[in-house]
């Protein structure tokens, strides 16, 4: 039977994962990288890269959170409120309902705002993360 290196890549992640639970040192990464024939220089580049994208990984979980807590933040501002602005209505002038109007208008720009922070594969997104990760 013969495997492609995408079978044997899975089946080497799978009985590592299973040998040690634990982890693996450096050392030990070295020396299974040389048993493959991956000389250091190539095993160092590829390793650097990994770090960088695990790194830029880390960051976009960081910069998603902050929006989404930013989010929460608004909506929780335009619950509180809407339903300030509704009682007095209710209690003010029953007869007309104008607090739709603040609703409406405040709604929609919540919309955009929940639009914005959920769509992480636009180029604003791309935009705005670049942004803040200039800021810190």
């Amino acid at each position: 039977m013969t495997y492609d290196s995408e079978d044997v890549q899975k089946i080497l992640q799978i009985a590592l994962a299973r040998k040690q639970e634990g982890g693996f040192s450096r050392e030990q990464l070295i020396e299974m990288a040389s048993d493959l024939g991956i000389s250091s220089e190539v095993l160092e580049a590829t390793e650097n890269k990994w770090l960088a994208q695990e790194e830029e990984e880390r960051l976009r979980r960081t910069f998603n959170t902050f929006r989404r807590r930013a989010f929460r933040t608004h909506l929780v501002s335009f619950v509180a409120v809407n339903l300030f602005l509704i009682l007095l209505n209710l209690i003010t002038s029953p007869s007309y309902f104008w607090a739709i109007f603040p609703l409406l208008g405040w709604g929609l720009g919540l919309f955009f705002h929940w639009w914005s922070v959920y769509q992480s594969k636009s180029e604003d997104y791309e935009i705005a993360f670049q942004n803040w990760r200039a800021k810190i």
